[in-house]
């Protein structure tokens, strides 16, 4: 197929696609399905190639937040039955960032609810960031607070963060359909202030929520705009209780789409499959691998995740290895130019308060087999549980 012939030639050059080729690849069929695969497949491993990054959320503040954000367990007046609880503790938040990493975890993600942090909230997080790293030498940490203001990145930056996330989430021009208590320009203001304190920028988007093929395309090509060394796919939860529940269009087909789309658009960033992946790729999980380069281990922020095992097995019997702690996620020319998957000046590829680090709270879970007869996009609410363990709770968490 020309057109992957084309792509593949464009990401090993770090070229832009043009908005015709991406809205292309949105466009193809499931006979045509393994063919973008293997060609995205092959511009992923010229960057990456066959590690996979393991990340681990904790939730420091779950619920309680004043955002209206549609897909958000956590919006105001949820009424999901999520885990509500404030601040933890330094030394719990440890705790709880200790499993992932014993389970192979490199990135440690902190998120707390709310539209953005007080300065207050900055020390917390600071304090919290601190007693990591003195347990866990060599962790990265990622904060993903809400909107930031003046100066609070920085000291993010000072306090031992290595990176700050805040998703974009769909495009400029639908994103008042989807939120209203806060602007897409906010975000954009927020992961900008990341980049100028010199933070490794986190930012990616929710599929799903109804949007169209070129609204995908349109948030991709904002994301590359912004630069972010690091871009998260979240497939949408319908949690009941949300404007959104009732919002299944997915199939594991079209999220493998989007996945390539992404990594066309920003080939050599860090992809990664953020929340919705054991709901909506099921069994197709592992050919998602040859797309994404990165994703979350174990359970999300307020819903369940696969199995931490069932991760590390499935990476390996896909032919993957978990990268190491001591190797370095992005190409060399990222890391040392500061960014940038575009071939020019202008290009780059590139939170939610409660979506936190690239994984919006409609995590899933897996551990039920989908029947063989179930159409590939009905709505599985089977395969959505309430996180009860863990951060917040007495119980050990999934890692």
């Amino acid at each position: 197929m020309d057109l992957l012939n084309t792509l593949v030639d464009k990401g090993l050059r770090r070229e832009l696609p043009t908005r015709e080729e991406a809205l292309a690849v949105l466009a193809t069929s499931d006979d045509d399905l393994l063919d973008v695969v293997a060609a995205a497949g092959k511009v992923r491993r010229h960057w990456f190639g066959r590690r996979v990054k393991l990340n681990y959320l904790v939730n420091l503040k779950s619920g309680l937040c004043p955002e209206d954000c549609s897909y958000c367990s956590q919006r105001l007046g949820s009424s999901t039955g999520i885990l509500k609880y404030t601040w933890l503790k330094p030394e719990q938040a440890s705790q709880a960032a200790a499993a992932g990493l014993a389970g192979g975890a490199k990135r440690v993600c902190l998120v707390a609810s709310g539209r953005g942090p007080t300065d207050r909230d900055v020390d917390r997080v600071a304090g919290t960031i601190k007693a990591i790293k003195e347990q866990n030498e060599g962790v990265e940490v990622c904060a993903c607070l809400g909107l930031l203001s003046d100066g609070q990145a920085e000291r993010l930056r000072e306090a031992g963060a290595d990176a700050y996330n805040h998703n974009l989430n769909t495009s400029e021009s639908t994103y008042g359909d989807i939120t209203t208590t806060h602007t897409y320009a906010d975000r954009v203001d927020t992961v900008t202030k990341a980049h100028a304190a010199g933070l490794s920028a986190c930012s990616g988007l929710i599929a799903g929520m109804g949007e169209s093929d070129e609204d995908l395309v349109d948030v991709v090509y904002s994301l590359r705009e912004l630069d972010p060394d690091s871009v998260p796919v979240n497939f949408l939860i319908p949690v009941e209780g949300t404007p959104l529940a009732k919002e299944w269009n997915l199939t594991p087909q079209r999220c493998l789409r989007i996945l390539a789309m992404v990594r066309f658009v920003c080939p050599d960033v860090e992809v990664r499959i953020a929340g919705g992946r054991e709901v909506h790729l099921r069994t197709m999980q592992p050919l998602a691998l040859n797309l994404a380069n990165s994703i979350f281990l174990g359970d999300y922020l307020t819903t369940e995740g696969q199995a931490g095992q069932a991760d590390l097995e499935m990476i390996a019997d896909a032919g993957f290895e978990v990268e190491g702690a001591g190797e370095v996620t992005l190409p060399e020319h990222r890391v040392t130019s500061g960014g940038g998957c575009g071939s020019h000046e202008s290009a780059g590829c590139g939170s939610h308060e409660g979506a936190g680090c690239g994984s919006h709270e409609g995590g899933g879970v897996c551990g039920t087999a989908v029947p063989a007869a179930a159409p590939a996009n009905e709505a599985r609410t089977d395969l959505v549980a309430v996180r009860r363990r863990g951060a917040g709770t007495d119980l050990a968490p999934n890692a």
